[in-house]
C-alpha cells in the first residue's frame, strides 16, 4: 500500500513539474511572439502651415511651418538620426527643413516641429496663376529600436506626402502619406 502511494505522489510531482515547465514554455513563447517583434516606426506629416508666401509669374518663395510625426509601435524607444526632409516640384529639389536627432518612447508618437524655406523659379506660370501648387516631401529617418536595452534593432522609416498649396489662399488644402 505505502508503495501504491508513494508512486502516486510521484507521478503527481512529475505531472506538477511537466505542467510547470510546458506552461513556462508558452509564456516565453508568447513574450518572443508579442513583445520582442521589432516594426518599423511611422513617420508622416501631420500639418502643414504656411507662414509666408510670395509668388509671381515666374517665382515661388515660401515659408512653411510642418508637423512631423513619428509614431513608434514597439515596446522598447526609437533612437533616430538627424535627417533631411526634401520639398520638391515635379522632381526638382525647392527646399528642405531639418529633422533633428530625437527619441520616440515606447509605444507613444512623437511630435517634430520643422521649418522649411522654399525657393524656386521651375513652377511653372500656369501652376502660379491656378493658384494650386503640388510639392511633395521626402524624408528618411534611420534609428535603432532599443528592447529592454538588450536587443538593438536597425530600422529606417520614410516619409512620402503629396502637399498642394492654394497660392492665393496661402494655405495648405490637401496633405496626404503614404
Amino acid at each position: 500500500m505505502r508503495d501504491e502511494e508513494a508512486r502516486r505522489k510521484r507521478t503527481r510531482c512529475l505531472a506538477c513539474i511537466a505542467f510547470g515547465v510546458i506552461a513556462q514554455t508558452i509564456i516565453i513563447v508568447l513574450f518572443v511572439v508579442i513583445v520582442m517583434r521589432v516594426k518599423t516606426p511611422k513617420v508622416r506629416l501631420e500639418s502643414v502651415g504656411v507662414t509666408t508666401l510670395t509668388t509671381s509669374n515666374s517665382s515661388f518663395k515660401a515659408d512653411l511651418n510642418a508637423l512631423v510625426t513619428v509614431k513608434n509601435k514597439n515596446f522598447g524607444h526609437y533612437k533616430f538620426d538627424s535627417a533631411k526632409a526634401a520639398f520638391s516640384y515635379k522632381g526638382t529639389d525647392i527646399g528642405e527643413g531639418t529633422i533633428s536627432k530625437d527619441k520616440a518612447k515606447a509605444k507613444k508618437t512623437k511630435k517634430i516641429n520643422v521649418t522649411v524655406s522654399l525657393n524656386s523659379n521651375k513652377i511653372t506660370a500656369s501652376d502660379i496663376s491656378s493658384g494650386s501648387v503640388t510639392l511633395t516631401a521626402y524624408a528618411k529617418l534611420d534609428g535603432k529600436v532599443h528592447l529592454l536595452n538588450i536587443i538593438k534593432k536597425k530600422k529606417s522609416s520614410e516619409l512620402n506626402c503629396t502637399i498642394q498649396v492654394d497660392t492665393k489662399a496661402k494655405a495648405v488644402h490637401v496633405l496626404s502619406c503614404k
